[in-house]
């Protein structure tokens, strides 16, 4: 479980891989100087509610893992979170869909 910490104040914990793909959507989007709110669902213990953080190039962005291999990136998850940081709401985590070499593999078996 690695963790997402925002400006040193907002920290939420967040699966390695998922962060991993959130870092590559962030990272870029701020690379392009294109500031996004990003928000996440607190857990129950502390406190439940919703969190939004507006990010900017000056924002101070900590991706701490805990695991030590880098996750492989199922680039039609990058694809989904960018479409997320692009809409008005801004950048939220989505379930991972089925990457494009899986479903091609899963085809191939299938009809094998």
């Amino acid at each position: 479980m690695g963790k997402f910490i925002y400006e040193s104040a907002q920290k939420v914990e967040i699966e390695d891989r998922a962060l991993l793909h959130m870092q590559l959507v962030i990272t870029a989007k701020l690379r392009r100087s294109e500031p996004f709110p990003f928000s996440w669902r607190e857990d129950v213990s502390v406190g439940g509610g919703r969190t939004t953080v507006w990010m900017h190039a000056n924002s101070a962005l900590v991706f701490k893992y805990y695991g030590s291999r880098q996750p492989s990136v199922n680039r039609a998850w990058v694809d989904a979170l960018a479409f997320t940081a692009n809409s008005p709401g801004g950048l939220y985590l989505t379930p991972e869909p089925a990457s494009t070499g899986s479903i091609l593999r899963e085809t191939a078996d299938a009809l094998a």
